[in-house]
């Protein structure tokens, strides 16, 4: 018996699944006769490239011909064409297994003589035409720029970086077209249409599994369908495909993000036993599991995603709510820097235990580089981590509290005193101290404990100095880079803009913009990692145990 993909191939260029920007320009030419003499069709594997040749050889040859350019498909050339059989004037050739230079100088050869039949032309299919070395170009490149009459040179080929590379003179020789990867939606449509034509029912999520895994390509998609229907009888279920092609079932997608939601990581060694006993391959596992989270995303932001059973839909709809979109965006980039390790680990069970740990304890994570930069969270999350839950965002001011002569109130983590209403007093400031410094490092964390190390010492009109009690090179470097937050916050709170000015306590011997001492690049490591260890509890006994160093 025939193979699905051979026997429902396209035999017209409208058949081509959305190919429309080629096949347009190729019936064109045929039916215009400005047929050019070098195509090069790139694209992945199974999108229709050989298929579109042997299309284009069909109408060229075809006494049927239609108008439009499309070929009859049924007359006794396009037969032979279409099934590949013996002919004189279309000839495939597999550049895998013909790629040194006598090769291509045989083919030059051949195609000096003329067509079977008078009108008809001399269509040489190439496929896998990256294959070919340099020298085998350099012998063709000559009958290219100038072919025999009615000589039409079609290659065909998946990388064609690898000939531009080898042969760069060859590409202003030749028509370029590249094919585009066919959608799930479209694959799947086709299935059902070859299913309804071989009298077999199918569920639709079956078709969506076989779709997804064939990755854009019809001549997999139809290959896969062809071991599903070997494998046992009746209609086509989704259970089947699993079985044939080795795929999980979605509620173990659904287990990944409950025990992340739940942020349970001991259930993560239970998961992943399960995954072994069970034979499944764990990097086509974690694929999977990044559909699912890219799924997610895309609803969680108003996409709708596509290639998904309606089972993994239902469940990450329930789940769109209990994860925001920044924590879906870290797990997958956690994922994209870790997928390459997992394909090549030689425990790959470690590897894709570390990550789902990784992504079930993400709120204890501490992101080094963004407090050395005193950014302050990317984005919300669900679940913040002990030293974010106690800093709340500054609210926007009403019109009111922006027009009134007085200062509005600021959250605090402390109690602090408002500021009364009419000039601000250097005795009103510092009662409100503890507000500002919170204000400060909900902006800025590092920059609100920079502020935290100082206290108000003088008003001079709209100019605040204020002490560092300490010395301190980080936090005066910081407070003198950063100062315009710092005056944004002292602004916003006074109702009149406000300049500051930081100086060196009498015991701190620390110029603001300068280093009281020369310090070393390991002496500044430590001093920063001394920092980092005063802020998180959880970090100075991670400190201790790991012996850490700050290396960047």
């Amino acid at each position: 018996m025939i193979a699905l993909a051979r026997r429902y191939r396209p035999k017209r260029f409208t058949d081509l699944l959305v190919q429309d920007h080629v096949v347009a320009v190729l019936r064109g030419a045929v039916a215009r006769g400005r047929v050019g003499h070098g195509y090069l069709l790139t694209g992945p594997r199974g999108v229709g490239k050989t298929t579109a040749a042997r299309i284009l050889a069909m109408a060229l040859n075809c006494p049927s011909r239609e108008s439009s350019g499309e070929p009859c498909g049924e007359c006794e050339n396009c037969v032979r064409v279409w099934n590949g059989s013996a002919n004189i004037d279309v000839v495939e050739i597999d550049a895998a297994s013909n790629r040194g230079v006598e090769d291509a100088r045989e083919l030059r050869e051949r195609a000096m003589y003329a067509a079977s039949q008078e009108g008809h032309h001399k269509v040489y299919i190439v496929d896998e035409a990256h294959m070919l070395t340099r020298e085998a170009w350099n012998a063709l490149l000559k009958i290219l720029e100038e072919p025999p009459p009615g000589v039409v040179f079609v290659f065909a080929t998946t990388e064609p970086q690898k000939i531009a590379a080898a042969a760069a003179p060859v590409m202003s020789r030749l028509q370029r077209f590249d094919f585009r990867r066919i959608g799930p939606t479209a694959i799947s449509e086709r299935l059902r249409q070859v299913l309804a034509a071989e009298g077999i029912a199918a569920d639709d999520d079956a078709l969506t599994l076989i779709a997804r895994h064939a990755d854009g390509g019809m001549r997999d998609a139809l290959s896969v369908l062809d071991q599903c229907l070997s494998f046992g009888e009746g209609a086509v279920t989704a259970e089947r495909v699993r079985e044939v092609l080795g795929l999980v079932d979605d509620e173990l997608y659904s287990e990944v993000l409950r025990l992340v939601i739940e942020r349970r990581p001991e259930a993560v060694f239970a998961l992943v036993d399960r995954l072994m006993e069970a034979g499944v391959d764990l990097a086509e596992f974690m694929a999977g599991t990044a559909e699912a989270l890219r799924g997610l995303l895309m609803l969680q932001v108003g996409a709708r995603p596509e290639g998904m059973t309606e089972a993994l839909r239902t469940t990450l709809e329930s789940y769109q709510g209990r994860l925001v979109p920044g924590d879906v965006l870290r797990m997958l980039r956690l994922l994209a820097e870790n997928e390459m390790g997992i394909r090549r680990s030689v425990n790959p069970r470690l590897a894709v235990e570390t990550l789902l740990l990784r992504w079930a304890m993400l709120d204890r994570i501490v992101d080094l580089e963004q407090v050395l930069a005193g950014g302050g969270a990317a984005g919300q999350r669900g679940s913040r981590s002990t030293a974010e839950r106690a800093i709340d965002p500054v609210p926007a001011l009403t019109p009111t509290e922006r027009s009134a002569p007085g200062v509005a109130a600021l959250p605090s983590s402390s109690p602090a005193a408002p500021l009364p209403r009419g000039p601000a007093s250097l005795e009103a400031i510092r009662a409100a101290w503890p507000a500002v410094i919170a204000a400060t490092r909900a902006q800025s964390r590092f920059l609100g404990e920079a502020l935290a190390a100082t206290q108000p010492a003088s008003l001079d009109g709209s100019r605040l100095t204020v002490l560092m009690a300490e010395p301190n090179a980080l936090f005066a470097d910081r407070l003198h880079q950063e100062a315009s937050k710092v005056e944004e916050v002292l602004s916003r709170s006074l109702g009149e803009a406000m300049r500051l000015r930081v100086a060196a306590g009498e015991s701190s011997g620390v110029a603001i913009g300068t280093k009281a001492r020369r310090m070393s690049e390991s002496s500044l490591k430590a001093e920063r990692l001394r920092e980092f260890r005063s802020k998180d509890p959880a970090l100075d006994t991670a400190a201790d145990a790991l012996d850490l160093e700050i290396m960047d």
